[in-house]
Order: structure tokens, then sequence, then C-alpha cells
């Protein structure tokens, strides 16, 4: 299994656990947190872009696959805000990848593993167009005015999915 870190921060030579600020973990124990490969498109986007992702499962029904895919070849999409679009373009990211042997998985559907010791990632890469990097892994991008509505019909649907950044996104009914 592949684990990723994700950042807009280049040359970082080993992750420290931080304390979570997700309020459901312990808020004592800091965590290295890491993504799977499968959910990595989750986060290629900018930080603090706000973002609906969702990915067909062993339990998707025909009716949530016609729905929410656009093409029948694409099992992953990425919502993005339409004003997020040229951040998108002028944003670098790293891409570290981890030895998983110190990871226990934290949330399967959105592809969390976590660690509580440092870790010197074994290797990075750049990515300069995240639109590139999106379509080389099948995943299809889609924009809106606002997330609201989909994310709360995702939540509801039969997809795996990871609502990320939402704090950021267009407040509701703007």
């Amino acid at each position: 299994m592949r684990l990723f870190h994700v950042s807009e921060e280049r040359n970082i030579g080993f992750f420290e656990p931080r304390l979570p600020s997700r309020q459901d973990l312990d808020q004592t124990k800091g965590l290295v947190w890491a993504i799977n490969e499968k959910c990595l498109p989750n986060f290629l986007t900018p930080r603090n872009c706000p973002r609906v992702c969702f990915h067909i499962n062993a339990e998707t029904t025909k009716e949530d696959k016609t729905r929410y895919f656009s093409s029948s070849t694409c099992h992953h999409v990425v919502v993005v805000e339409n004003k997020w679009l040229q951040r998108m373009q002028d944003t670098k990211l790293y891409l570290y990848e981890f030895d998983s042997k110190e990871f226990n998985l934290l949330d399967e559907n959105a592809g969390y593993y976590v660690s509580d010791k440092k870790q010197v990632p074994i290797g990075c890469s750049e990515i300069t167009d995240l639109f590139e990097a999106l379509s080389n892994r099948n995943v299809e991008l889609k924009t809106a005015e606002s997330l609201w509505e989909l994310h709360d019909e995702i939540l509801h649907s039969t997809l795996s999915f990871s609502m990320c950044r939402m704090k950021f996104a267009t407040p509701r009914g703007y």
C-alpha cells in the first residue's frame, strides 16, 4: 500500500505529529496524516480549496453512477467552486510518499491513515499541473458556483466521499 502527504511546501525533511483539530480525535495525541493512493485525488487541489470528492464503491447504485458521473470510464470526481480554477492553475504541489509500516487506518471511506511517530518521507515529487495530475488518474474535475447542494446530496448517496475544507466554501444561499 502506498501512502502520501500532499503539500504546497517543498523540501519537507520530516513530519512531526501534530495535535488534531478534529474534535472526534484525542486532542492530546499528535498525529502525522497520510492519504492512500485511491483517495489521493481528493488532495490534488490547493490546500484551502473547498471541494466535494466522491468515488464509486461496491455498494454504489446504478442510479448514483448515472446521476453523478459524466463519464462511464471515470470512477472518481472532484468538484471545486469556479472561483478556484485560476488558483488551481497557479499552484504547485509536492507529493511526499511514506513507508506505510507505522501508519494505521483512521477512515477507510476517506482514505485517511495516521501515525503517532515522526515520519521521514521516502520520496517526493513535484506536481506542476493539477488538471493533468487529476486527468492522469482518470478523475473527473467538475466545477460549481456553490458546493452546498451537492454536499448535501452526496451525504445521502451510495458513493464514498470526502468533503474537504468546506469552511472556505462560499456560504450557503449565495
